[in-house]
């Protein structure tokens, strides 16, 4: 398993053109990417069972909020864990390893991650989840990520098999997707659009997640790759779009929670520049009020929007 944990060095380089097969479908187009309201396209690849994708989360939630009018990201899947035969880590050749893993980066990344469910219900494959967000995609493509943040809660935090049917099936009911068609697409569709990510992620050269290309209509591209502070994003974004205004689009608290139903503790601390302990005070202060409700896991709590 080839999640990227360290901290490396920002990537700039200039191209003349944009290192992707053009005969390859996806889901942003090439007007959608040089609009003047959205000119800079973030391909994005990741895995439902990235730990260090986990750890990007708080970072990508608040460069949502802050420049989200000026990008459009695309989520490719990188296929993280095909099965444990044809694993050749060094280090983590079984699942037992996985939950040794994550216990040593939780608090690196300061987000909630429980590697019991490695012990206790071991995931075979991530190509599961990763074939039905193909095919939540297929439907909707913000839907599907409201998909995607669920069945990340339910592994990281839940200690929940998502590579199991009921609980993608429980995850794609609170994402109110169509299940039937999910399903079908899950079956048939979706088998072809997770490969042709596999098929880009090998043609870009991508060697871990989570790895992201930001390129602006210019061609001019950035890579950006590990766990990286909230910074690093917006110098990426900045480079490419220098004219970008940073917005907030929530004014309290409580605006946070209508734009982001559920938060960890640190995703707060990071989208309102908080040290953890602060906003730990803040967030007791709402679930007192009784605002928001908590999931309390063995690593750290979620908060969620009553």
């Amino acid at each position: 398993m080839s999640d990227i944990i360290n901290i490396n060095p920002l990537i700039y380089t200039h191209q003349t053109e944009v290192n992707e097969n053009p005969e390859t479908k996806t889901e942003t187009s090439h007007a959608e990417i040089s609009s003047p309201k959205r000119p800079v396209h973030i391909l994005y690849y990741t895995d439902p069972i990235c730990s260090a994708c986990w750890g990007i989360e708080p970072q990508l939630r608040k460069l949502k909020l802050e420049y989200g009018e000026n990008y459009q990201i695309e989520y490719k899947m990188g296929g993280l864990l095909s099965n444990w035969e044809n694993e050749s880590n060094s280090k983590i050749n079984k699942p037992a390893d996985v939950a040794h893993h994550w216990e040593e980066v939780g608090n690196y990344y300061g987000m909630p991650i429980d590697g019991d469910v490695w012990l206790e219900d071991p995931l075979s494959s991530s190509y599961p989840p990763s074939i039905a967000f193909k095919a939540a995609q297929i439907q909707d493509n913000e839907i599907s990520l409201v998909f995607l943040r669920r069945i990340k809660e339910m592994l990281f935090l839940e200690k929940k098999n998502i590579s199991k049917w009921k609980w993608i099936e429980e995850a794609a009911l609170y994402a109110e997707l169509n299940i039937d068609q999910l399903k079908k697409d899950f079956e048939g569709d979706a088998q072809h659009t997770f490969k042709e990510d596999l098929d880009i992620s090998k043609q870009m050269g991508v060697r871990g997640f989570p790895t992201l290309f930001f390129t602006n209509a210019d061609g001019m591209k950035v890579e950006l790759y590990g766990v990286r502070p909230y910074k690093d994003f917006e110098e990426a974004l900045l480079k490419l779009c220098p004219e970008a205004i940073k917005h907030l689009i929530f004014k309290t608290h409580e605006g946070l929670f209508d734009y982001y139903p559920t938060l960890t503790t640190h995703e707060f601390a990071v989208i309102t520049d908080r040290h953890d302990s602060d906003a730990l005070d803040i967030l007791n202060s709402l679930y007192n009020s009784k605002f928001i409700d908590k999931y309390i896991s063995k690593k750290g709590i979620l908060w969620i929007k009553i």
